[in-house]
C-alpha cells in the first residue's frame, strides 16, 4: 500500500512538473506573413504640381484710354483678329492744370507763328512780283538800248534774291504749320468722333479660348494695362518643383503619370528640366534646394478635357519600371548588418533571418536581387519578440 500511495504521488510530481515547464515554455510568436512575387515593379518620384498653358497670351492696352464694357467673358472662344476690346484714348492723367496752360500758351504762340509766318510769305511774294516787273521793263529797256548791262544783272539778280527769299518764307510757314499741329495736338481733348479719340479696335492675336478678363465694365486704363487672357486649352503643360536630387532622375522622355486632379489618371512625359534652382522653405521650416520640371501631356485631349489651366495635380515620374522583378513588402525589411537589408522567412514554424539585396523599392514593394525567390513566405511587420530560430504562428497565410 505505501509502495502504491508513492507511485502514485511520484506520478502527480510529474504531471505537475511537466504542466509547469509547459507553461513556462515560450510560445509561438504570433505573426503575419506574405509571399514573395514576382511581377511588375514601378520607382517614381511622386510630387505635388499644377497644370499651366504652354503658351499663354496676355492681350494689354497699347495707350491709356477709356475702355468699353467688355463682351466677351472667361471660356469664350475667339479667332485670330477678332475685335476683342474697344478703346478710347484719353489724356494722361498726369496732365494737370499747370502743364495744360503752359501747352494751350504754347499753342496759341504757335497760331500766332504761323500767322507771321503767312505773313512774311505775301510780302516776299510781293517782293519777287515787283522784282520780277522790274527785271522785265528794264530788259525791255535794255533790249533798245537805253540801259546800261549793268542795270539789267542788277535787276536779274533782285529777281533771284527775291525768289530765294519767297522759298525760305514758304518753309519758315511749313514749319510753323507742323509746330502748330504738335502744340495742339498735346491740348487736344479725347472726345469721341474727334481725330485724336477715335475707337481703337484691339484684336486677338492667335485663336484661343478667353481665360480672364480683369476689368470687365467701363474702365479708364493705362497703357500696357492687362485687357484679357487668350490661350489654347489643348496645349497644356504640368510644372513641379523636384528636389534637385531627385530631378537628376528626370530626364527628358522620362515617362511620368498625372494622377489626382478629379479625373483619371492621365499620361505624360519630362520634356525639360529648367537649368537653375532656386531655394524653397518647406513647411517644417527646412531650406531645399528645388527645380522647375515641365512635364507634356501625352494622353489624348478627350481624357483632360475637364483639367483647366492652374489646377492642382500629383505627378508620379517613373524612373524606374521593370515587369520581371522578384519583390517583397517594404514591412518585411529591416536593417540587417553593415548597411544591408534582411528578411524573416517562414521555414515551417519557425523564422529564419535571411539577408536580402534591394534594388530598389517604393512605398509598398522592395525589388529583391538576391535572397529571395517567388513563393516564399515571408514576415511582415515583424514583432519585437521574432528573433532567428523563434517559433511563430501565422494569422495570416
Amino acid at each position: 500500500m505505501p509502495k502504491r500511495r508513492m507511485a502514485l504521488y511520484g506520478a502527480v510530481a510529474l504531471a505537475a512538473l511537466a504542466l509547469l515547464a509547459w507553461a513556462l515554455a515560450p510560445r509561438p510568436v504570433e505573426v503575419e506573413a506574405a509571399r514573395v512575387e514576382r511581377g511588375h515593379f514601378e520607382y517614381a518620384i511622386e510630387e505635388d504640381g499644377r497644370t499651366r498653358l504652354r503658351d499663354r497670351y496676355v492681350v494689354a492696352a497699347p495707350v491709356a484710354a477709356h475702355l468699353s464694357r467688355m463682351t466677351l467673358r472667361e471660356g469664350d472662344r475667339v479667332q485670330a483678329g477678332d475685335t476683342v476690346a474697344v478703346l478710347t484714348p484719353v489724356m494722361s492723367s498726369l496732365f494737370d492744370e499747370r502743364s495744360l496752360r503752359e501747352a494751350t500758351a504754347r499753342a496759341r504762340a504757335a497760331q500766332a507763328a504761323v500767322a507771321g509766318a503767312q505773313a512774311r510769305l505775301e510780302r516776299a511774294r510781293l517782293t519777287q512780283d515787283e522784282a520780277g516787273l522790274d527785271f522785265h521793263r528794264t530788259e525791255t529797256l535794255a533790249r533798245d538800248g537805253f540801259v546800261a548791262p549793268s542795270r539789267l544783272d542788277s535787276a536779274r539778280l533782285a529777281l533771284d534774291a527775291s525768289r530765294r527769299e519767297r522759298q525760305a518764307a514758304q518753309a519758315a510757314l511749313e514749319m510753323a504749320v507742323h509746330e502748330r499741329e504738335q502744340a495742339q495736338a498735346s491740348v487736344l481733348p479725347a472726345n469721341p468722333g474727334t481725330a485724336a479719340g477715335r475707337p481703337l479696335a484691339v484684336r486677338a492675336p492667335v485663336s484661343g479660348v478667353v481665360l480672364r478678363v480683369p476689368l470687365p465694365s467701363e474702365n479708364t486704363v493705362a497703357s500696357g494695362a492687362p485687357l484679357l487672357d487668350i490661350g489654347d486649352p489643348s496645349q497644356m503643360e504640368v510644372v513641379a518643383e523636384l528636389l534637385t536630387t531627385d530631378a537628376v532622375q528626370a530626364t527628358p522622355g522620362t515617362r511620368a503619370s498625372i494622377e489626382r486632379w478629379g479625373g483619371p489618371p492621365v499620361q505624360g512625359q519630362v520634356r525639360r528640366v529648367e537649368p537653375a534652382a532656386f531655394t524653397k522653405i518647406s513647411a517644417l521650416g527646412i531650406e531645399e534646394q528645388r527645380v522647375k520640371v515641365l512635364i507634356d501631356i501625352t494622353s489624348p485631349p478627350a481624357q483632360w478635357l475637364a483639367l483647366g489651366d492652374g489646377f492642382r495635380v500629383t505627378v508620379r515620374v517613373i524612373t524606374i519600371s521593370t515587369d520581371d522583378a522578384v519583390m517583397v513588402p517594404v514591412g518585411a525589411l529591416f536593417p540587417h548588418g553593415s548597411g544591408e537589408m534582411a528578411v524573416y522567412v517562414l521555414d515551417a514554424n519557425t523564422a529564419r533571418v535571411r539577408p536580402v539585396r534591394i534594388t530598389a523599392r517604393n512605398s509598398n514593394m522592395g525589388w529583391v536581387r538576391e535572397g529571395l525567390t517567388p513563393g516564399e513566405r515571408v514576415i511582415v511587420y515583424p514583432p519585437p519578440g521574432v528573433t532567428d530560430g523563434r517559433r511563430v504562428s501565422v494569422l495570416m497565410p
